[in-house]
């Protein structure tokens, strides 16, 4: 028996949000971030060396770097970088982006079209009103539409690895289009006349999860993947339909199994879960603390949702976005308790649950939202801008000193274009807060997410506009590649040593070094050698004479040497 919809909305309430506002936001959200940004250190330049490797003749199906394989192995993210850069007659950062900033085009898509789907469910409307015109199905499933949208953008977590190079951006959307996927198995409401589609759901989960596979995550595709499997036999699918959807649950971990063992790692190199040691303390503080922030405020109104639909949580609409909320939390808390590259795949079921808060939200919670993100966004703001004109004019100085203190070297310089976008929406903010705070606002679902998308959106917007160039020398490797490359003959071979994957692609594409592992027989003609900061000078083989030192932030913890040949080994 179908219980009783506790959402009770008015026509005024499931007005549609104007077409240009999400696109205008979407374009906010998602340019900043890739537009301009170097890869930065760790797995993203990681990722971005590999698909160099790729680019430059490497083996495709066993990633690698200077003939070093890259553990785990994750092929489509770097094919696709790869490809692109191949393809295209672009820059290697731009070329490689393309892809990736499609890959969050897709989640954010998904997540849209996932809400709508689920929100013309029978058991997803809300309650016809004793008297006075119904609500139109359609209306409301986009007002909530629009407002798991917002939700989705307004989440912390999302923004950097949303719009990294790598892995996770696979994988987000692979997830998001695993979740528009299972929604093919019900039908809409009757009155609106649409059938289950249940082939098409096919269609899309014989993408969504060989790219979860070959993402490096095939032990999740098949938890995913069978998770629909099980939702699907519930709502009596058809078993030819059932069938296909079940080859293409086991598709993707077959493909990444037989890659693997192709390239000779088998199961064990691709990424696991580490485990979770319930009795360390340490590892519950570290998963209270990533959810303090990452989560928010999609997993406030999630739980809010869950709570006043708790009598339909057997219901589509309520039950396939939590159960892949559930395993994805489960998985993430199974790797360490820690690991938000796992928990930001719960982001897009998470913004669907959190959908459903809107139709049965308080006033005081409403209230409460909107206010911390009025204040919260708006500090924010001012301290980028403040620290933006410390930079640029030494006043303040504390600000001005401290980020000569943290950025050793970096000399601002003033850019027309950014400073101008910047301040553009910095006025948008401001309108924005005005038509939110004002008496007049008109009733809407979506309208209590507004503050927070945007709000978060101007920040992330105004950390890669004012923020890039000094960003981008602290979290990226192109400034001391430069200063290496100075030192370095044209045409001159480098021997390496003690340096990472992400080091190394940077040396590459930075400095057009060419580059050899010491270990290798061809670097024996090299007549430099650089090392990192793992190697002490100890270390160093008999037969190099120190060239040059070069400290990139903080002291000996970040210190390269660049070292020339006296004798023949």
């Amino acid at each position: 028996m179908t219980r009783p919809s506790p959402a009770l909305v008015t026509p005024q309430a499931v007005r549609r949000l104007p077409r240009w506002v999400p696109w205008l936001l979407i374009a906010a959200y998602v340019l900043p971030g890739f537009v301009g940004r170097d890869p930065w250190r760790g797995t993203e330049l990681s990722a971005f060396a590999v698909m160099l490797d790729m680019r430059d003749g490497g083996s495709w199906l066993q990633p690698q770097v200077l003939g070093e394989t890259v553990a785990p192995l994750q092929w489509l993210p770097y094919w696709l970088g790869a490809a692109a850069m191949t393809l295209l007659p672009l820059p290697p950062v731009w070329a490689a982006q393309l892809p990736f900033m499609a890959l969050l085009l897709l989640t954010l898509a998904c997540t849209w079209y996932t809400t709508y789907r689920l929100a013309r469910q029978p058991a997803a409307l809300p309650l016809a009103p004793a008297f006075g015109k119904a609500v139109r199905p359609a209306d409301y499933a986009r007002a909530l539409a629009d407002g798991a949208l917002l939700a989705l953008v307004a989440t912390l977590g999302l923004a950097m690895l949303g719009h990294e190079l790598g892995a996770a951006a696979v994988r987000l959307a692979a997830v998001a289009l695993l979740g528009w996927a299972g929604t093919h198995a019900w039908s809409l409401a009757p009155h609106d006349g649409a059938h289950a589609t249940p082939w098409r759901g096919v269609a899309a989960a014989s993408v969504a999860l060989p790219m979860l596979a070959l993402a490096g995550l095939p032990w999740l595709a098949l938890l995913l993947g069978g998770a629909m499997l099980a939702w699907w036999w519930r709502a009596g699918v058809a078993r030819p339909a059932w069938a296909a959807a079940l080859l293409a649950t086991l598709l993707g971990p077959a493909l990444a199994w037989g890659l693997a063992t192709l390239a000779g790692g088998g199961w064990s190199s691709l990424e696991w879960p580490r485990g979770f040691e319930v009795t360390r303390a340490e590892e519950w503080r570290s998963l209270g603390r990533l959810l303090a922030w990452f989560v928010w405020p999609a997993a406030l109104l999630a739980l809010w949702a869950l709570w006043h639909w708790r009598r339909h949580w057997a219901q589509p609409h309520v039950g396939w976005p939590l159960t892949q909320a559930a395993i994805v939390l489960a998985a993430s808390l199974a790797d360490g308790g820690g690991n938000d590259r796992l928990l930001l795949l719960a982001l897009p079921a998470l913004a669907t649950l959190a959908a459903w808060a809107l139709p049965t939200l308080r006033g005081s919670l409403a209230a409460a939202v909107d206010w911390f993100a009025l204040l919260f966004y708006t500090a924010a703001a001012a301290i980028v801008w403040i620290i933006w004109v410390a930079m640029m004019t030494g006043v303040p100085p504390k600000p001005a000193a401290n980020v000569a203190r943290l950025v050793p070297g970096f000399e601002p310089a003033f850019e027309p274009l950014p400073v101008a976008v910047a301040l553009l929406a910095s006025a948008a903010w401001v309108g924005v807060v005005v038509w939110r705070v004002g008496r007049h606002t008109p009733p809407a679902l979506w309208k209590g997410l507004v503050l927070s998308a945007s709000g978060l959106t101007l920040n992330w917007l105004l950390l890669m506009t004012l923020w890039l160039p000094l960003l981008n020398w602290g979290m990226g490797l192109r400034p001391i590649s430069a200063r290496i490359a100075a030192h370095v003959p044209a045409n001159t071979c480098v021997a390496v040593a003690g340096l990472g994957y992400g080091e190394l692609g940077a040396l590459r594409h930075h400095a057009g070094l060419t580059l050899r592992r010491l270990s290798s027989p061809t670097a024996q003609a090299c007549p430099l050698l650089l090392t990192g900061p793992r190697v002490q000078p100890a270390d160093v083989p008999h037969g190099w004479r120190l060239r040059a030192d070069f400290v990139r932030l903080r002291g000996e913890r970040e210190r390269w040497r660049l070292w020339e040949r006296t004798t023949a080994d």
